[in-house]
């Protein structure tokens, strides 16, 4: 979900030192990467049914930081070094994961899966809108602000706006659409303040959801009282988010960027909100109204042209 470090954030090309290419096909990789990002929003569902969100959020980052600290181990890869690099990794651990990883696990205690699987899927939109207010390198072309618009307009259509929004959670589906603009506004920090350290990308990315477990082992005794009991699904859940859903994402994703470059990786994007719903839908059995699908391909469609880049 993340995700680069969430379900369906802005790719980056990784520094030297990415890992050498797999014997399996790339192709295969990308489909799997698709499921298990599409999958943990149903995951976050079932992990919040049983623990507190904030529970639910360190779970995840401490089981994805396990994965990550072995995978740095077997590839004897060490952490960065320096103050200035960490206080940068501090700020794009908040931005990336610690916040809207919370942001979602709160918003799926009253909004469905599937909704907040397509609300996802507007991190290219946020991206889009942040470069018009010159946050961001890249500069609008007139193809990329129309695909800002058809997709807000497909963000309407999901949300039923001619319905006056009627049975939609407010806050609920607030909380999942400032998770997906705070991808971007991580990834845009991040580039203008961690390009070019020197570290690989496992480094900086094990370092970084170090950070964020640390930011919720802070946060989540604040908030959250320890369970009295530890209901075995949810707990699977949490565990499968993180391990899964965050630290073999990671790893996958990192080599198909190596591999097939960030354009062709990025269209996992694509996917993520496809398979949230039809598993919403078939394993939770949540509700889907035409809006839906047709809203969320109008989403992505909007969502395909900001991506578009002007030919030299």
């Amino acid at each position: 979900m993340t995700t680069a470090t969430a379900p369906a954030p802005t790719l980056t090309s990784p520094p030297a030192g990415a890992p050498r290419r797999p014997a399996l096909d790339w192709r295969l990789r990308f489909g799997a990467l698709s499921l298990i990002w599409g999958f943990s929003f149903l995951l976050i569902k079932v992990g919040t049914g049983g623990y507190a969100p904030f529970q639910v959020t360190f779970g995840r980052l401490a089981f994805g930081t396990a994965v990550l600290a072995v995978a740095m181990a077997v590839q004897r890869e060490r952490l960065p070094r320096g103050a200035r690099t960490w206080a940068h990794l501090t700020v794009s651990a908040f931005l990336l994961n610690a916040l809207p990883f919370s942001l979602f696990a709160y918003a799926e205690l009253t909004i469905p899966s599937t909704l907040a699987g397509i609300c996802n899927a507007t991190s290219p939109l946020w991206g889009m809108a942040l470069s018009l207010v010159a946050f961001s390198e890249d500069r609008p072309t007139r193809l990329r602000v129309a695909g800002l618009g058809l997709g807000f307009l497909g963000v309407l259509t999901v949300l039923g706006a001619w319905q006056g929004f009627h049975g939609l959670d407010a806050r609920g589906t607030t909380l999942a659409l400032l998770a997906s603009l705070s991808y971007p506004v991580g990834w845009i920090y991040l580039r203008r303040t961690l390009a070019g350290t020197g570290s690989s990308a496992l480094s900086m990315t094990g370092a970084q959801l170090f950070m964020a477990t640390v930011q919720l082992a802070v946060v989540t005794p604040l908030f959250t009282t320890l369970p009295t009991r530890f209901p075995l699904l949810p707990l699977l859940a949490t565990a499968a988010l993180g391990a899964l859903g965050t630290g073999l994402a990671l790893l996958i994703q990192y080599g198909l960027v190596a591999e097939v470059g960030p354009t062709t990786a990025q269209m996992v994007t694509y996917f993520i909100p496809v398979i949230a719903t039809a598993a919403g839908v078939a394993l939770l059995g949540e509700p889907l109204s035409w809006s839906t699908p047709v809203g969320a391909a109008i989403v992505l469609a909007g969502a395909a042209l900001t991506q578009v880049r002007r030919r030299s």
